[in-house]
C-alpha cells in the first residue's frame, strides 16, 4: 500500500511514497549496525560539530521546513515556525552538553578505585508520531547520535514528507551515511526489526496500544524502551487565581497545535468560588477564536491532522453527549472543507461517561467543579494517565505543596505543561516511563559501566 501525504486543510494529495519491502528494512538494519562500529568511536567534538551545522540549518531554513509541516499535518504556521527553532535548541543543548553528561564519574568507596562509564550501546529504533514531526524526531536522535548510537525512525505514515526532509538535512550536516535511517515502512514490519538483534534499544511516541504491543516485542527480547504515550492533563484553577490571566493560559494549553498535543491542558479543574467567572471567561475567548487556512498568520484554530483524526474526534464527543454530557460550547464540525473540528467545551462529564478517561486529541476541553483543593487533587489523579498537568494560584508555596500530590510526570505552577531541552519530559501510569530531554533524555540507552579496581 502507498504512503500518502495530503494536506488536512484542503484535502489534496501532496505526494505518494513507496513504501520499503520487509528486506529492504532489514538490510537497513545492517546497515545501521556497520554504521555504528564506526559512529561509536567517533569524539564528542566530531559529534558536536555535526550536531551544530544541523542546529544552524535549522535556524537557516525555518520558514521551508515550517511550511513544510504546516502542509503536511496542520500546525498553525507560526506553531510550525516555533518548532523548528525548539528543534535547533535541542540540538545545540545536547552538542554542547554530551560530553559533559556522559563524562566518567568517580565513585566514592573505600579501598579501592570506582568509576561509571557511559558507553552507547548500538542501534536504536524510534517509532515517531506526527504532532510534532521534527520535533519528536530530534527529541529522540540529538541525545542517541551524542551518545555514539545510530537510529533507526519509522515516522507516521501521514508525514512522509517530513520523514525524508529530515534524512536529507541530516546527510547535508555531514553525518555519516546509516547513521540515521528513514524507515518508509507499514506499522507491521515494526516486528521483525525490533526483534532484530542488531536493534538494542526502543523509543515510541503514540498511542497506549502501540506502546503495550511495543514494549511488549522488546521485553520479549530484552531490550530497553522509553515510552511516551499521551495523557489527560489537569488544569487545576484555586480559589485565589487571577482568573482573566488563568484563562488566557487555558486558551493557550488547550489549543496548542490545535489541541493535538500529548501534554495540551485537557482538564480543568474549577475550586467552585472561581467556577462561574472562570467558565464564561473561558467560554468567551474560546468562541471568538478564527478558524481558518493554517498557513495564515492570523488562523487560531486550524485543521487536525487527518480526516480520521476528526471523524474520531467527532465520534468522542458525541458519544459523550448523548451519555448525558453538556455541550457550552461546540460539539460539532464546522461545515467547510478540511479536517476542522469546531472548538468545543464540556460540562456534566461523569466517570461513566467515555471522554471521562480518554485523551481528546483536539480542541475539546472538559470543565469539573469542585469544592475545595483536596476535591482537585482527588479529581485530578482520577485518570489512568499522568504525563503533565498545571496548578493555577497566586500562593506560589501552596502550588508547590500541592504539586508533590499530583501523580504525574510533571507539574507545572501558573503555565500550561511546557517542553524545554534543559527539562525532563515523561509521565507515570499509562503515560509511560522513561524521559527525554535534559541531561536524564540522554541516560537511557546508555551503557552505565562500573569499572572497579583496587587503589593505584
Amino acid at each position: 500500500m502507498s504512503i500518502v501525504s495530503i494536506n488536512p486543510a484542503t484535502e489534496e494529495t501532496l505526494k505518494t511514497y513507496q513504501p520499503m519491502t520487509k528486506d529492504q528494512a532489514l538490510a537497513a538494519v545492517q546497515v545501521a549496525d556497520t554504521a555504528y562500529q564506526d559512529w561509536k568511536n567517533r569524539s564528542f567534538s566530531e559529534r558536536r560539530q555535526i550536531m551544530l551545522r544541523l542546529a544552524q540549518i535549522f535556524r537557516e531554513r525555518t520558514d521551508e521546513f515550517a511550511q513544510l509541516i504546516t502542509l503536511e499535518m496542520g500546525k498553525r504556521i507560526e506553531e510550525s515556525r516555533a518548532e523548528i527553532q525548539f528543534c535547533a535548541e535541542i540540538t545545540e543543548f545536547y552538542a554542547e552538553g554530551a560530553a559533559d553528561f556522559l563524562a566518567d564519574e568517580d565513585m566514592a568507596v573505600e579501598d579501592a578505585d570506582a568509576q561509571v562509564q557511559y558507553a552507547p550501546i548500538g542501534v536504536l529504533l524510534g517509532v515517531m508520531p506526527w504532532n510534532f514531526p521534527f520535533y519528536q524526531v530530534i527529541r529522540f536522535i540529538a541525545p542517541n547520535l551524542m551518545a555514539g548510537n545510530t537510529t533507526l525512525v519509522r515516522h507516521a505514515s501521514n508525514v512522509p514528507q517530513c520523514a525524508e526532509k529530515i534524512e536529507e538535512l541530516l546527510q547535508e550536516a555531514g553525518l555519516p551515511a546509516a547513521v540515521f535511517t528513514n524507515l518508509r515502512i507499514p506499522h507491521e514490519f515494526v516486528k521483525p526489526i525490533i526483534e532484530s538483534p542488531q536493534v538494542r534499544g526502543v523509543s515510541l511516541t503514540g498511542s497506549e496500544r502501540a506502546g503495550s504491543t511495543v514494549a511488549s516485542l522488546a521485553a520479549a527480547k530484552i531490550k530497553p524502551t522509553v515510552l511516551e504515550l499521551g495523557g489527560n492533563d489537569p488544569f487545576i484553577v484555586l480559589e485565589d487565581a487571577d482568573v482573566a490571566e488563568t484563562v488566557k493560559m487555558a486558551v493557550k494549553g488547550r489549543m496548542v497545535n490545535t489541541g493535538q498535543s500529548c501534554v495540551g491542558s485537557k482538564r480543568f479543574i474549577l475550586v467552585e468560588s472561581v467556577a462561574e467567572a472562570f467558565t464564561a471567561g473561558f467560554k468567551q475567548a474560546m468562541s471568538e477564536l478564527k478558524m481558518g487556512d493554517p498557513m495564515d498568520p492570523a488562523t487560531e484554530v486550524g485543521p487536525l491532522s487527518t480526516e480520521s483524526a476528526a471523524v474520531k474526534l467527532a465520534k468522542q464527543v458525541q458519544d459523550t453527549l448523548d451519555a448525558g454530557a453538556t455541550a457550552i460550547l461546540g460539539g460539532d464540525r464546522p461545515d467547510c472543507q478540511g479536517a476542522y473540528y469546531n472548538p468545543t467545551i464540556l460540562t456534566d462529564v461523569t466517570p461513566e461517561q467515555p471522554s471521562y478517561d480518554q485523551e481528546l486529541f483536539g480542541p475539546v476541553a472538559t470543565i469539573y467543579v469542585v469544592k475545595d483543593e483536596q476535591a482537585a487533587l482527588e479529581l485530578a489523579n482520577d485518570s489512568s494517565y499522568g504525563l503533565g498537568g498545571s496548578i493555577f494560584t497566586q500562593d506560589i508555596a501552596r502550588g508547590r505543596r500541592l504539586a508533590r500530590s499530583i501523580d504525574t510526570g510533571m507539574v507545572f505552577i501558573n503555565q500550561p505543561t511546557n517542553s524545554q531541552a534543559e527539562l525532563p519530559f515523561g509521565g507515570t501510569k499509562n503515560s509511560g516511563y522513561g524521559r527525554e530531554l535534559s541531561k536524564f533524555g540522554i541516560y537511557e540507552f546508555v551503557n552505565k559501566k562500573l569499572i572497579h579496581s583496587p587503589k593505584m
